[in-house]
């Protein structure tokens, strides 16, 4: 249990008599249920009042050969078991500062902001893998303290982990967590190109090099030619890793 307490501080204690307004849960497990089945992502959800694991999908990613119900019973155990233990330590610095960094924002606009960022799983076969973690809050105290959130797994389109970033939705601003010097450095969002853009909609489509220049009215050779720029641009080696990182991003 001391392990586990790791993962919280006073910032966000939500205590027992923390004032909710629980009319905003509604029914909102069912509409979780519902986008699970339609993803291949990964989804559970935190209850920081209880300090556990509210919901597990039954997606595999997450559940390292236990079953969701195993993994939900675990709750933060669960981190202990599976996760590199290097980046156990890091999820724990990473907690501490996004619990400080959502201190700063407004109440009101708490509920837009994100935070994504790469740890090892350990799966039921002993490999271990990179996966993209999102989180996000759903619902707040009166105080504006985040009782509920929502996370999502995936897997990752990086090659180390770390790469923690917050963003604010509706905004290309975003912040970038340095775990060395624990401090927090103002970014913006990678932005396409029209011809970027169009390119790579086009792949993730299932088009050919041949089939987007077509369709572009360019050469098999130009489309090339923005592929490469477009890898350069968001650091990656292969049109599957463009496609990843275009995705988790929200490039597309």
């Amino acid at each position: 249990m001391e392990e586990i307490n790791r993962f919280f501080n006073d910032i966000n204690d939500v205590r027992r008599d923390a004032e909710i307004d629980r009319s905003q849960v509604g029914e909102y497990l069912e509409a979780i249920k519902a986008f699970s089945r339609l993803t291949y992502q990964s989804l559970y959800v935190i209850d920081y009042q209880t300090r556990a694991f509210e919901y597990v999908s039954e997606n595999p990613l997450f559940l390292c050969g236990k079953s969701s119900e195993e993994v939900k019973a675990l709750g933060y155990g669960f981190y202990f078991q599976n996760v590199k233990t290097e980046d156990v330590e890091l999820l724990i610095k990473i907690n501490e500062a996004g619990f400080e960094f959502y201190e700063n924002i407004p109440v009101d606009e708490r509920k837009l902001y994100s935070i994504s960022y790469d740890f090892y799983l350990i799966n039921s076969k002993k490999n271990m893998v990179l996966v993209n973690h999102k989180l996000t809050p759903m619902f707040l105290t009166e105080s504006g303290q985040i009782w509920k959130s929502l996370c999502i797994v995936s897997l990752s389109n990086n090659s180390t982990s770390g790469n923690i970033v917050v963003s604010r939705e509706g905004s290309d601003e975003l912040w970038r967590f340095d775990p060395v010097a624990g401090r927090w450095e103002k970014d913006e969002k990678i932005k396409l190109s029209q011809r970027e853009y169009e390119i790579l909609s086009l792949y993730a489509s299932g088009l050919t090099i041949n089939e987007i220049g077509e369709k572009l009215f360019i050469s098999a050779d130009t489309v090339k030619f923005h592929r490469k720029k477009l890898f350069e641009k968001i650091g990656v080696n292969n049109i599957a890793e463009a496609l990843s990182y275009a995705k988790t991003n929200k490039l597309l």
